[in-house]
């Protein structure tokens, strides 16, 4: 059974750091997708990032430059480390493997898949 924990989230001023872990078990992922989504209160779920098994990443237009996707193999654990962060990155943030490819994942063209309970960020001052 494929099971994902989030953490790491917090409460941070704008321009403020982050790092979102992201564990698995269940599934090691170094041999599938896994990509990171979030929810703001009233709005829709919208991809954030994904990593392919082969390593490629894929961002939202609008955290390219300043979020990056990786993962520890050995930790079998995904990590989003969030830079310069905005008040319009506030939301819940979920971590899954899709049900389909990384490509068009931040398009929202892609399921999400199932997800924990998700890792609140909240950017203000």
């Amino acid at each position: 059974q494929v099971r994902v924990v989030e953490s790491g989230g917090g409460l941070v001023q704008p321009g403020g750091s982050l790092r979102l872990s992201c564990a698995a078990s269940g599934l090691a992922v170094e041999d599938y997708a896994i990509g990171w989504f979030r929810q703001a209160p009233g709005k829709e779920r919208e991809g954030v990032s994904c990593i392919a098994s082969t390593g490629n990443t894929y961002y939202r237009d609008s955290v390219k430059g300043r979020f990056t996707i990786s993962r520890d193999n050995a930790k079998n654990t995904v990590y989003l480390q969030m830079n310069s962060l905005k008040p319009e990155d506030t939301a819940v943030y979920y971590c899954a493997p899709p049900l389909g490819p990384c490509f068009g994942y931040t398009d929202n063209a892609v399921d999400f898949g199932s997800s924990g309970q998700g890792t609140q960020v909240t950017v203000s001052s």
